[in-house]
């Protein structure tokens, strides 16, 4: 009980006996009447006195010169310790001369006028039980719009031992003037109050003195629901380091995820010998199509044309030049187990059952969306990402957005029943981290960014190696064209193709390139080089328009 007094009882109750406002009980600044002006020279003589029932009467008189006013507005009900109300009682109110009382919704409203004004009521709720003897906390006076110049009160209580007597100025700054006279009455004096100022008094009292009345409520349903108790602070305290912990995390991974795909210089060796022969050997196995989304984690019209490409280099395609200029792709091998998913679906998509053969200029229905599925299927497949990196942010957030709205379901529920709805605030607080980490959080695993390293690698090895380099010149055109799908995927076409433009492609005993049709009377590839590149300026043209519709 002492303790919730001295939170709440004491020092807002007898705010009713200095006509000080709400905002001026609690927080020290008056707030100013509308038509209120600057009266330096108001006086206030308060007298406080404690019945044997244990109520305050209060007699407020206040002299306002110069034609003005002051107003005071005071709450009756304040919110205390354990999520209870402290509640006021004025009772037998009256005001004289320019003054006036006003009672209405927990609110007492007085007015001092101009001249000379008295208001005189009787509080009860000011007294309470405290540490084996009574307490009184009085806010003597404060509160008013206007500066007050001087003020007198005094107290009287039916003991005559009062002790101890403290009189301030907010929190700090003695009174001017507390003393007890040889007749057993509290004297206090108080000059300069400034507008929103409060003058304080605790007075300790023996037990008995009169009966307490300190009147402490339930607060209302959500007042008290939103009150901050310890197993709300416990479940902020809990979410709070869980999203530092989720916000370190999340900052981890992404610093690892873009190191993996802008640094390191190490050169991957994709060129195998033995027996003095040469050949090719992409780095994990990784393909050209997969190459792409492994690195910007997006499906690209050069990750499908790569892919094309490589199915020719692997004999499963043939290119061939035509006047036009134009391209056929024709069937050489079907599919078989070797061929992955995504590498089946745009065989499947470029030559339909039933179709051996096509024009490039005649994919005018080609629909690259079923290759982009797979391809994005095969990256998640082949545990280089957790998900798919084409999953938007609204899925993936969803699972923050349903702990968000449990979260505010939780607090309208907890707000009616049990109390402690701040947990329900907290949940949803945990719901929108959860979302933002999901979002945020890169998809490409550990095997991922390993991966991602490696296509680094294979990316300096392609800038470095020369014609020169393999041995064998037999073995150079294989070096070439398996090369040369991740050259394309890579973005290093005509590097690759200027390096071995002098490559003569009948030293491997076969004219002209085993995949490629109408260079077998070349005896260098200085002319292959600018028609592959329009090659895959057609094909890649073709995967970006939108495919023609039936009827249209």
């Amino acid at each position: 009980m002492a303790r919730k007094w001295v939170s709440a009882a004491a020092i807002a109750a007898l705010a009713v006996l200095s006509g000080a406002s709400p905002a001026a009980a609690l927080s020290g600044t008056g707030r100013h009447s509308e038509n209120a002006q600057a009266s330096p020279e108001a006086t206030a003589e308060i007298a406080l006195k404690l019945l044997r029932d244990g109520g305050f009467q209060v007699t407020e008189k206040v002299t306002v010169p110069g034609g003005q006013r002051l107003v005071s507005t005071l709450p009756l009900r304040l919110p205390a310790d354990d999520g209870q109300d402290l509640r006021y009682t004025v009772r037998d109110a009256k005001a004289t001369g320019g003054g006036a009382v006003a009672q209405a919704d927990d609110q007492l409203t007085l007015t001092f006028g101009a001249g000379e004004s008295t208001v005189v009521y009787t509080l009860a709720g000011a007294l309470a039980d405290q540490g084996g003897g009574q307490q009184v906390h009085a806010l003597v006076a404060g509160g008013f719009d206007q500066p007050v110049k001087e003020i007198k009160a005094s107290f009287l209580a039916p003991a005559r031992q009062m002790a101890p007597v403290t009189c301030s100025i907010g929190a700090n700054q003695p009174c001017t003037l507390s003393e007890v006279d040889h007749t057993g009455v509290l004297r206090l004096q108080q000059n300069d109050l400034p507008p929103g100022a409060r003058m304080e008094l605790s007075v300790g009292l023996p037990p008995g003195t009169a009966p307490a009345n300190a009147d402490f409520v339930p607060a209302s349903a959500l007042a008290a629901a939103f009150s901050l108790t310890l197993p709300s602070v416990i479940g902020f305290a809990v979410v709070a380091v869980l999203l530092i912990a989720a916000a370190l995390f999340v900052w981890r991974r992404r610093k690892q995820d873009e190191l993996a795909t802008s640094t390191g210089d190490t050169t991957i060796e994709v060129l195998l010998r033995e027996n003095g022969r040469t050949w090719f050997a992409s780095p994990d196995g990784v393909l050209p199509g997969q190459i792409g989304t492994v690195m910007d984690e997006s499906v690209d019209p050069v990750d499908i044309a790569a892919t094309v490409v490589d199915l020719a280099v692997r004999n499963y395609l043939w290119l061939a030049e035509l006047p036009g200029p134009d391209w056929q792709i024709s069937r050489r091998n079907p599919p078989d187990e070797h061929l992955r998913d995504f590498e089946r679906v745009v065989y499947e998509t470029l030559l339909p059952e039933g179709t051996d053969t096509v024009l490039l200029s005649r994919l005018s229905d080609l629909d690259a969306a079923p290759i982009q599925d797979s391809m994005y299927r095969d990256v998640v497949a082949s545990q280089w990402f957790s998900r798919r990196p084409d999953t938007s942010l609204g899925v993936l957030a969803l699972p923050g957005i349903l702990l968000f709205v449990l979260g505010l379901v939780a607090t309208a529920v907890l707000s009616f029943t049990v109390g402690h709805a701040l947990l329900g605030v907290a949940v949803a607080l945990a719901g929108l981290g959860l979302a933002a980490a999901r979002a945020l959080l890169p998809s490409r695993t550990a095997r991922g960014r390993a991966v991602a390293g490696q296509i680094r690698g294979l990316l300096r090895y392609l800038h470095r190696v020369r014609a020169e380099d393999i041995e064998r010149p037999a073995d150079r055109e294989m070096v070439f064209s398996r090369s040369l799908p991740y050259a394309v995927v890579l973005g290093d076409t005509e590097r690759w193709l200027g390096a071995f433009a002098d490559l003569d492609p009948d030293a491997d005993g076969q004219a002209g390139l085993s995949w490629y049709g109408g260079v077998e009377q070349d005896d260098d590839l200085r002319r292959f080089g600018p028609r592959l590149l329009a090659f895959l300026a057609a094909l890649n043209h073709a995967l970006t328009k939108e495919p023609s519709k039936t009827g249209s």
